[in-house]
C-alpha cells in the first residue's frame, strides 16, 4: 500500500516538483495542501484554482485550498500586534507568523486523510524548514516529515528541467530572478542582486510599496484591549483592517525594510521586505501602550517583546513558552484602548501626531507646567533623598572623591 503524504503545496516550482519526487521516490500518494493566508492574486499572477490545478496536474491524488485570511488575522496577526513583534527590532515576522497557519491545517488534513507523512518544499538554508518541521512535531510526533528539497541536491536549472520531463506546468522560467513568499502581515523578498549586502535594492519586485498618493495621508487607527477595531471610525475585521492600513500607508512609500538578518540556522542573510500595514499597525499599538501601560508593566512587556518575536521567528509558535508569554502579553492589554493618529507623506515617511485614550496614565495636571499643576513639588525632596541614599551612603563610606 502506498504511503500518503499530505504536502505543504504553495505552486512555485519546489513544490510543484515534489510532487512528482514524492511520487517516483517514495511511492507516495500525494495529497496537496494549499493555504490562503492573503497571498495576492495581482502579485503571482495566478488564482487558487490555477494553483490546485497544477497540483494535480503534477500528479497529487488530491488537492485542497483552504481559506485561512481571517484565521491569520484575528488568531496570529493580533498576538504579533499585542507583542509589538519585531525580530531584530526591525522584521515583524510576515513569513514566520504564516508558517504555524499552514501547519495546523497541514496536520488537520493529515488526520483526515489517514496520511503516515507530510512534506514540505523549503531547503536546507533557509529558516521555513525549521518552522514547518518544528511546528508539525509539537502538533502531531507520530508524523514523518519529508523534505524533499534537502534531498534531492538539483539546483533551480535542473529542477525546472524536471518539470518539463514530467510535463508539470509551472508559472517559474529560467528567467525569474526573485523569490518572494507573501500574506496579509506583508512580503519578503530574496535572491538576485538582493543577496549582495552592498548593492541597493532594486525597486522592481516591491508592489505594497510604490508612491501612487497624490499627497499626505492621516491616519486613525483606534484599539479596544490592544486589538486594531477600526480606521477613521470605521470598524473593521482585523484581515480588511490590514488591507486598509497597508494600502493608504504603502501608497506613499511607507513600509520597506532592508536588513542583514540572523537566520536560525547560523547563516547572516540579506533580506528585503514591505509590510506597510504591519509596521503602521505595531507602531500605532506601542504608541497607545506608552499612554495606558502603568511604568512597571510597560518595562517588563518591552523585556519579553523581543523573546516573543525570537521564539516565532525560530518555530516555536506551540512551545510552553511561547504560550506563557502569549499569557502575559494578553493580560498587560486590558487596557490599550485609544485612539492613535498617523501621517504619512511621500516617500516613506511616517510619523505619529497625537494619541488618546478614555484610559489613559496620562494626567495633564501632574504633567504640566502651568497654572493648573496638581504636582505636590514639597514631596521630591524626601523621595529624592531615599532614592539616593544607597548612593550616599556608599558613597560616604568606600566611594572615591571627585
Amino acid at each position: 500500500m502506498a504511503k500518503r503524504v499530505v504536502l505543504a503545496y504553495s505552486g512555485g516550482l519546489d513544490t510543484s516538483v515534489a510532487v512528482r519526487w514524492l511520487i517516483e521516490e517514495e511511492d507516495a500518494e500525494v495529497i496537496c495542501v494549499a493555504v490562503d493566508v492573503g497571498q495576492s492574486a495581482e502579485s503571482s499572477g495566478e488564482d487558487w484554482e490555477e494553483i490546485r490545478n497544477r497540483a494535480l496536474a503534477a500528479g497529487a491524488v488530491e488537492a485542497t485550498v483552504i481559506d485561512a485570511r481571517a484565521e491569520m488575522a484575528e488568531d496570529y496577526c493580533i498576538p504579533a500586534i499585542a507583542a509589538n513583534a519585531r525580530y531584530e527590532g526591525k522584521y515583524p515576522l510576515v513569513s514566520a507568523l504564516s508558517r504555524p497557519v499552514i501547519v495546523k491545517h497541514l496536520v488537520a488534513e493529515a488526520r483526515r486523510h489517514g496520511a503516515q507523512a507530510v512534506a514540505h518544499g523549503c531547503t536546507g538554508k533557509g529558516n521555513d524548514q525549521v518552522r514547518f518541521e518544528v511546528g508539525t512535531r509539537a502538533l502531531a510526533p507520530d508524523l514523518e516529515v519529508i523534505a524533499p528539497a534537502r534531498v534531492w541536491g538539483m539546483t533551480r536549472e535542473e529542477s525546472i528541467e524536471y518539470a518539463a520531463k514530467w510535463d508539470i506546468p509551472i508559472g517559474q522560467t529560467k528567467a525569474k530572478i526573485y523569490s518572494i513568499d507573501e500574506n496579509l502581515w506583508g512580503r519578503a523578498i530574496e535572491c538576485g542582486a538582493i543577496e549582495d549586502p552592498w548593492a541597493t535594492a532594486p525597486d522592481e519586485p516591491y508592489t505594497l510599496t510604490r508612491v501612487t498618493a497624490t499627497g499626505p495621508d492621516e491616519i486613525v487607527i483606534s484599539f479596544e484591549a490592544g486589538v486594531p477595531v477600526s480606521v477613521d471610525g470605521r470598524q473593521m475585521s482585523p484581515a480588511d483592517l490590514i488591507d486598509e492600513v497597508g494600502r493608504r500607508a504603502g501608497a506613499t512609500g511607507f513600509g520597506r525594510i532592508d536588513m542583514v538578518e540572523n537566520r536560525r540556522v547560523g547563516i547572516k542573510s540579506r533580506e528585503v521586505y514591505e509590510c506597510p500595514g504591519a509596521l503602521a499597525i505595531i507602531a500605532a499599538h506601542a504608541d497607545l501602550e506608552d499612554l495606558c501601560l502603568e511604568r512597571d508593566l510597560h518595562h517588563e512587556k518591552a523585556r519579553l517583546e523581543p523573546r516573543w518575536a525570537e521564539l516565532v521567528y525560530d518555530g516555536m509558535w506551540f512551545s510552553p513558552l511561547k504560550n506563557s508569554i502569549d499569557a502575559f502579553m494578553a493580560e498587560s492589554q486590558k487596557y490599550v484602548t485609544g485612539d492613535v493618529r498617523l501621517r504619512f507623506d511621500a516617500p516613506g515617511l511616517m510619523r505619529i501626531e497625537g494619541r488618546r485614550s478614555p484610559v489613559a496614565l496620562y494626567d495633564h495636571g501632574l504633567a504640566t507646567y502651568d497654572a493648573s499643576d496638581t504636582f505636590r513639588h514639597q514631596d521630591a525632596e524626601g523621595f529624592v533623598r531615599l532614592w539616593g541614599l544607597g548612593v550616599a551612603t556608599w558613597a560616604s563610606k568606600q566611594g572615591g572623591q571627585a
